[in-house]
């Protein structure tokens, strides 16, 4: 990733700063070797809005743009595009780019993330609350205008400084970008701003990612992803068999198809069971909570 982003060609010159919390594996040394500023934290410091501000109040740059250890631009002028595109109108308060899967990624994984962002189209697109009465009363409406991913972001600075990023568990970027829209900014989407990012999730940590991203939908949005255990079933077996259509499509059949199919409806499966889980957080007992949330276990296992 670094090496991705040491070889943007922009017209302007940025810095780069990495912020590590507690790696063990030569990532400090790694980054340190290749001459960008890093500075550390302790594991259980980390917050995915409050380090990203820590960051920010690092550096100097009219535009902050934020990039995870696990993406990597696709080519040299994604800085360039992204922060182009966030700097198209002067009320833009942030922009972001599309995912792509990385090339050894399962086929489902693929076809998930085009389908995904093909939903905000191909071309340079700003987007700002011009329909209140639409925003209050349309949650789909609400969910595309405020959709923000700080794997792959840009945000303006003199924004930043009046809507920091929240201090929130889960789905930091989104809870910014509400704001952000709810005070009168722009958002923009940088179709060219690609990075690859994506996650081969098993059974397990499927479920417990969207357990974590349902309980933050709830608690900060109000939405109720899955309202009973029936309806989550219902989502899986369609999502399932979405699934068995997309790899008949890739060129999958017989045994080969039969086991994959059977392998993604029970991933699809732990994906709205999840989600049902976390729509009914507040209901659940604490063993429950602190086995079921994938960010908690990771946050637990730093603070250790």
């Amino acid at each position: 990733m670094l090496d991705a982003v040491l070889a943007q060609q922009t017209p302007w010159p940025f810095e780069v700063i990495v912020v590590d919390s507690g790696s063990s594996d030569g990532s400090v040394e790694c980054a340190r070797q290749r001459g960008v500023r890093v500075e550390t934290i302790p594991a259980a410091e980390f917050g995915h809005g409050r380090t990203r501000n820590l960051l920010g109040s690092l550096s100097s740059g009219e535009f902050l743009v934020f990039i995870t250890q696990d993406a990597k631009p696709a080519d040299v002028h994604w800085l360039h595009h992204l922060v182009r595109g966030c700097d198209a109108q002067p009320d833009v308060a942030g922009a972001f780019g599309p995912h792509r899967a990385h090339p050894q990624a399962r086929h489902i994984t693929h076809r998930e993330l085009e389908v995904h962002f093909c939903g905000f189209g191909t071309d340079l697109s700003i987007v700002r609350m011009e329909d209140r009465e639409r925003f209050a009363a349309d949650p789909g409406y609400r969910q595309w205008l405020h959709f923000f991913s700080n794997n792959n972001s840009c945000i303006r600075r003199s924004v930043w400084q009046q809507v920091p990023l929240p201090d929130v568990a889960f789905a930091e970027d989104q809870t910014w970008a509400l704001r952000a829209v709810e005070a009168g900014y722009a958002k923009a989407f940088v179709p060219d701003a690609v990075v690859y990012h994506s996650h081969d999730f098993g059974v397990w940590e499927t479920l417990q990612r969207n357990f974590d991203e349902a309980r933050s939908f709830q608690r900060y949005f109000g939405y109720r992803l899955q309202e009973s255990f029936p309806q989550a079933l219902k989502a899986g077996v369609y999502l399932a068999r979405r699934d068995w259509g997309w790899l008949r499509t890739a060129g999958l059949h017989g045994w080969r198809l039969f086991k994959n199919g059977v392998y993604m409806a029970l991933v699809e499966c732990a994906r709205t069971i999840g989600q049902y889980l976390g729509t009914r957080h507040d209901r659940l007992p604490g063993w429950l909570l602190r086995s079921v949330s994938r960010d908690e276990q990771l946050q637990r296992a730093g603070a250790a």
